[in-house]
């Protein structure tokens, strides 16, 4: 039996292994000792910042690893760069060591080759993670994902709403109009470049269209206006009678919750089902504030960290991904006092010092149990993003 002395000295915390090292893994440990890692991620939201700060401490206090996050008002940034790099016939020795992906830009770097891997299954953690009930952390907006991203975080959208201005919230896409009609200027959403935003418009379409198993194929040019004139007719009701006559929109989801906070809207949109808790908690929303789905379910996804095919420090991003499939950060990441994210492992395959970890964790006062926030939708094909945010800013956005 191998004591936990020997594994800390391998940079492997006792309680979150998932299997004995490799000699495979020892050597990217060693290897990757030193390394700087440059993870490009999302950096519009402080609590997320902070999570990866804290990443970064502990790989490199326990691995020798050091993370520095460069921070991206959108990922398609990163994916440029590297198309950039590849144009210019840098194969090696990139700038971009890690990525927080998923969707159209995991799509984009699959397609063109531009991602390093298989990866995922050479990560001891990686046997901790739920590929069987949780199957966006293996097929990602139905792309199968192949190895070559590793699922961090799950998401599923919620609504969150001020339960002291709104007794009884809308729960389909049809009553939110209806709502909005009588609640004029209290809804909105993120700008539809922003993610949250076009998922806005993706969650009403799950409802709208006639036949939902379409989203799971791509946006074909023959079918895609008649398959969304529902969802133009329903928005072009619910426009005039959102925030600011839908002529603004909030940029990004922090900026919805302070219009929220500031008492100028009811309700948001958010992918976090525990964002209304952490939120209370950091005295970012208002105690009255809850969460609720649509009746007919709403959209789920999981967030992935994938390595460029050129990237500089591989050993190091590998580490800090097997690091983040650790019950040690996958029970931090879920913690409502930090991020909130519910955990892509299968608790059944934890030791029952791990399973305590969340089993011990705070469910805060806004955060729907499981059983009520039921089985995520899956996302729809890439493509009906892309096309979706096209279209939209094609009708409104002049």
């Amino acid at each position: 039996m191998v004591g936990a002395g020997v594994w800390a000295a391998l940079g492997w915390p006792a309680a979150s292994r998932a299997a004995a090292p490799t000699e495979a893994w020892r050597a990217i440990l060693a290897a990757a000792r030193g390394q700087t890692v440059y993870w490009n991620a999302w950096g519009g939201d402080d609590r997320t910042n902070d999570f990866i700060a804290w990443v970064g401490e502990t790989v490199l206090g326990r691995n020798g690893v050091t993370v520095r996050q460069v921070r991206l008002r959108d990922t398609s940034e990163a994916v440029a760069r590297v198309v950039a790099e590849k144009a210019a016939g840098r194969d090696a020795g990139g700038g971009v060591d890690l990525i927080w992906i998923n969707g159209p830009n995991f799509l984009a770097m699959k397609e063109q080759g531009l991602l390093y891997g298989p990866v995922a299954q050479r990560l001891p953690n990686f046997d901790l993670v739920d590929v069987e009930g949780k199957r966006s952390t293996v097929i990602d907006f139905t792309v199968p994902v192949d190895g070559l991203a590793v699922p961090w975080r799950m998401a599923q959208i919620v609504f969150i709403y001020d339960a002291a201005r709104v007794p009884v919230p809308p729960r389909s896409a049809a009553a939110m109009l209806d709502w909005a009609r009588a609640n004029p200027g209290r809804l909105t959403h993120p700008a539809v470049r922003n993610f949250l935003g076009v998922t806005f418009l993706k969650q009403a379409l799950y409802e709208l269209v006639g036949d939902p198993g379409i989203l799971q194929r791509p946006a074909d040019a023959a079918d895609f206006a008649s398959v969304t004139a529902p969802l133009w007719s329903w928005y072009d009701a619910l426009r005039p009678h959102l925030w600011r006559r839908g002529k603004q929109f909030p940029e990004s989801g922090p900026a919805q919750r302070s219009l929220m906070n500031d008492g100028e809207i009811d309700i948001m949109i958010s992918f976090n089902p525990s964002e209304a808790s952490t939120a209370i908690a950091n005295k970012l929303l208002p105690e009255t504030v809850r969460s609720y789905v649509f009746e007919r379910g709403t959209i789920g996804n999981t967030s992935f960290v994938a390595i460029p095919y050129n990237a500089a420090n591989k050993e190091g991003a590998m580490v800090v991904a097997d690091f983040l499939l650790s019950p040690e950060a996958q029970a931090r990441a879920q913690d409502p006092r930090h991020l909130g994210n519910f955990t892509v492992l299968d608790l059944a395959r934890l030791s029952p010092e791990d399973r305590r970890r969340f089993e011990e964790l705070p469910r805060g006062v806004a955060t729907l149990a499981n059983a009520e926030l039921g089985r995520p939708l899956l996302e729809p094909h890439p493509s009906w993003m892309n096309r979706i945010t096209a279209q939209w800013e094609q009708r409104y956005g002049r």
